[in-house]
């Protein structure tokens, strides 16, 4: 590096070590790790069913002969483990910890599962969280993984950031909801994966409708979807809709999403899992 080096690598001409090398904030896996695909699942705002989207693309994966897992990096608000009914806390060796595994064989790490109460707030400062979520990835016995899907906390911080930069996302899925408002919200957190040149897989709209038991009419309670306009504006082909439906809420409530049997991510799934789906 030259001694008048202002740092501005596109006004410079010298072929500096910094030029020629890059650096790269990817962090190493476990070693005994081989996990072949990352896909981020994130939000612009929270509440609109991320972790839910995440989960039931988790089952679906398993369902089609992945060796799928999930990296919970929602410190702060982990919901991963419940959905699946797990309650017990993760065990370790001096080699690292062993991912807890629901009962179809999903392998998940959440913060969840290494405090002592599951109802304890996490009352921590943005670089311990991130810290948190590397450690995940480095420390994490997870084994052979054909597909990890990560659940990021809402917005596009500090944890989304760390994810997108330390691990090796392949691409991520953008969860929103019908209101008008939300579709705004949706265009940063895209924005921000074409920033860090993350490829956008598909959109999820959830609570996109509510049809009636009876007579099967579908209306529209939080507003028309915008999902289709948001996602020709961003050059996104892959689009799904979740209803709004009181048994997939229990299901997630009682731990049971497992069992859970509904097709709305169906088309989706093939953009999100890759090559691997076939």
């Amino acid at each position: 590096m030259s001694e008048a080096c202002n740092h501005d690598c596109s006004a410079c001409g010298e072929d500096c070590p910094s030029r020629q090398d890059p650096q790269s904030f990817l962090e190493p896996q476990n070693a005994q790790s081989d996990i072949r695909r990352v896909v981020a699942v994130v939000s612009g705002k929270g509440g609109v069913g991320k972790s839910l989207v995440t989960s039931l693309l988790a089952v679906m994966a398993q369902r089609r002969g992945l060796r799928t897992a999930i990296l919970d990096a929602d410190v702060t608000g982990p919901s991963i483990p419940k959905a699946f009914g797990i309650h017990g806390h993760a065990m370790g060796t001096e080699d690292g910890i062993f991912p807890a595994e629901t009962s179809s064989g999903i392998k998940l790490m959440s913060v969840n599962l290494l405090l002592p109460n599951e109802t304890d707030p996490v009352v921590w400062r943005g670089p311990i969280i991130a810290g948190t979520v590397k450690q995940f990835w480095t420390d994490v016995l997870w084994g052979d993984v054909d597909l990890m899907l990560v659940d990021c906390p809402p917005g596009t911080g500090d944890v989304p950031l760390t994810v997108f930069q330390s691990l090796p996302v392949d691409g991520i899925v953008v969860v929103t909801s019908p209101q008008e408002l939300v579709s705004m919200i949706v265009g940063k957190a895209v924005k921000m994966a074409d920033m860090m040149n993350i490829p956008v897989l598909g959109i999820v709209e959830n609570m996109s409708y509510f049809e009636c038991p009876d007579c099967h009419s579908r209306h529209a309670v939080f507003g028309d979807s915008h999902v289709d306009q948001v996602a020709a504006e961003h050059g996104v082909r892959a689009v799904a809709r979740i209803p709004i439906d009181p048994k997939l809420a229990a299901a997630a409530d009682k731990g049971l999403l497992e069992l859970f049997d509904g097709g709305w991510l169906e088309d989706l799934a093939d953009a999100v899992f890759g090559e691997q789906a076939e």
